[in-house]
């Protein structure tokens, strides 16, 4: 599970063990130790609401799913899904939740479980 945070944007990539284990399981999470404290991001499947949402307790940032979302995820072309989630007056949390590629670059990451890139060709 990747995690990318800028400004009011939350965008999380899932590989396909990933995404099947959600769908099963209805909850997935990731732990970062910083030595005397360890931050937290997990994802969890609710059945109530149509749209992702997130909340931030403690070290630990949390979204939400729809189950109506992840049910037949792993198995149909669907790449992701977002939300923009109001967070006061005039202010919304972007959140965006999607399957993970294969890269087109050269990169020294293990790419064996993520879904086959759409753009073969740069």
């Amino acid at each position: 599970m990747k995690l990318r945070i800028k400004g009011n944007s939350l965008r999380i990539r899932l590989t396909k063990t990933e995404v099947s284990t959600l769908a099963d399981t209805g909850y997935l999470e990731e732990r970062t130790s910083f030595g005397n404290n360890t931050f937290i991001y997990a994802l969890r499947r609710t059945d109530t609401g149509n749209e992702l949402s997130a909340a931030m307790e403690g070290n630990k940032i949390t979204m939400f799913i729809p189950s109506s979302l992840t049910k037949d995820w792993p198995e149909n072309e669907v790449i992701g899904f977002n939300a923009k989630m109001p967070i006061g007056e005039n202010e919304t949390l972007y959140l965006l939740l999607e399957k993970d590629f294969v890269c087109l670059d050269h990169t020294e990451e293990d790419q064996s479980d993520n879904y086959e890139n759409p753009n073969k060709v740069c």
